[in-house]
């Protein structure tokens, strides 16, 4: 059992950069404990210092979301650790370079299916009781791409996750976790200024602010 003076725990998967990055500090200079995936251990210890800072907590896991049997130990060391979690926020992609349909690596493609298709499906059988059991969350972050030009690897991927997880939401409607799936603004990201390269970022959100209007859906 978690004792009463713990906080609640945040999985965060994809935490160190972007809008993850975000997402993660503000829970944890909300109160929540954050348990941090990600496999750029730079990133995760920027994190850590910056939860640290705002008086927060934070372990950090550095870890391949595509490895199913790391994700398994993970899950079994919440469990054991923890006994549940108050919310899942997935935030890890992995946006293949743009290319034509006719043109796609398929290395590239193969991660693409990897982390953004295969990796939710390994996590979802494995995070759900932990949810339930915590009377918990799971946030998704869509990114409509899908059918645009040259999106054909991340936006027919993501497309998939998001249908994935939709699929869960409608099953768990009356019986727990609650799904919410979120569309963020454009925001300043490094994916993003790959995908756009000539765009004018001075125009984008800035992920802290984003990061605290979805967290307020919450």
């Amino acid at each position: 059992m978690t004792d009463v003076n713990t906080p609640k725990l945040a999985l965060v998967t994809g935490a160190s950069r972007g809008l993850g990055f975000a997402l993660a500090a503000a829970l944890g200079a909300a109160g929540w404990h954050v348990l941090a995936v990600a496999r750029t251990t730079g990133g995760l210890e920027e994190l850590d210092d910056r939860i640290q800072a705002a008086g927060g907590s934070a372990t950090l896991a550095p870890m391949d979301i595509t490895d199913a049997k790391a994700m398994e130990h993970l899950a079994q060391s919440v469990a054991g650790r923890w006994g549940q979690l108050g919310l899942w926020v997935h935030a890890a992609i992995h946006a293949a370079p743009l290319a034509p349909a006719g043109h796609l690596d398929p290395k590239d493609f193969d991660k693409s299916v990897a982390c953004n298709l295969r990796a939710t499906a390994t996590l979802i059988p494995l995070v759900e009781p932990l949810l339930r059991a915590g009377a918990g969350t799971a946030l998704f972050l869509d990114d409509p791409h899908a059918g645009e030009k040259f999106f054909g690897a991340y936006g027919a991927t993501k497309a998939a996750q998001i249908a994935l997880a939709k699929s869960w939401q409608a099953e768990s409607a009356k019986i727990g976790p609650r799904i919410l799936i979120e569309t963020p603004r454009p925001a300043a990201t490094a994916t993003r200024a790959r995908f756009f390269p000539g765009e004018d970022r001075a125009q984008l959100a800035d992920i802290h602010d984003e990061a605290a209007r979805i967290l307020a859906t919450l």
